[in-house]
């Protein structure tokens, strides 16, 4: 739990992400780019969605609002029940630091470092003493199928096998939910679907709430639910009937 009494609030409850018309407006006069335009989410805990959209329709401000990486213009990000834009920006960091995980395209791994110290490194951020680090980096490590890899930097691992770090660095401080933006964009078809595999068992297995950018339609049957966006708006929400 975050020591910081204006965070005390954060539950949880069924509901873990809503946004109450949220718009983004980025510019001024004719450089005016509404990115979002009065957005309506909700998702659940437990659920697996994927956000899907063109270039420009707004998915990706929605990802950086939902990691508090930015803040609504208008309109109400609620996050299990706290109104984020409520919180200052080290109450903000702090909440990304402990309930949300995120997973990148390009890996964003330190290159000279090995498997296991990539991953520990959110714990080192939080303050953990080294044994703590080393125990939950193996166990995050052993649940992703790298058990026996540790010690590999990330020139001597397949672009599969880097993402696999990648998810488990997000996942070794127990975060609520996965923010990933397009996991598999850098992948083969074949390490996609493996990928694909372990963010499936993250899911129904641990609980983890995830929340996908990804433009592969074939990627997105994996997640139980599909939310198009289109000219910053929600085209479409929608269950995912052929969710694997």
């Amino acid at each position: 739990m975050i020591a910081d009494a204006h965070l005390n609030d954060v539950g949880s409850g069924s509901r873990i992400i809503e946004f109450k018309g949220v718009t983004k407006v980025y510019g001024k006069g004719y450089a005016t780019v509404e990115a979002l335009r009065g957005v309506d989410l909700s998702i659940d805990e437990g659920e697996f969605v994927a956000i899907m959209g063109p270039s420009g329709s707004g998915k990706s401000t929605c990802m950086n609002i939902l990691g508090c990486l930015d803040m609504p213009t208008a309109g109400t990000y609620m996050f299990r029940d706290v109104d984020v834009g409520g919180l200052t920006r080290n109450q903000r960091a702090l909440l990304r630091r402990h309930y949300q995980g995120f997973i990148f395209q390009g890996y964003n791994l330190l290159s000279r470092t090995s498997a296991l110290e990539n991953v520990e490194l959110p714990l080192l951020y939080r303050g953990a003493g080294a044994h703590e680090r080393r125990d939950r980096a193996m166990e995050a490590l052993e649940t992703v199928g790298l058990k026996g890899w540790e010690s590999h930097t990330p020139g001597e691992l397949s672009g599969g096998q880097q993402q696999r770090v990648a998810i488990a660095r997000a996942i070794v401080t127990g975060p609520a939910v996965l923010l990933a933006d397009e996991p598999t964009g850098n992948l083969d078809t074949a390490r996609s679907r493996e990928i694909m595999d372990v963010l499936t068992d993250l899911n129904r297995e641990g609980g983890i709430t995830i929340v996908m950018i990804t433009h592969e339609p074939d990627m997105a049957v994996y997640a139980k639910r599909q939310v198009h966006f289109r000219d910053g708006l929600v085209e479409s929400d929608a269950l995912n009937g052929g969710a694997r």
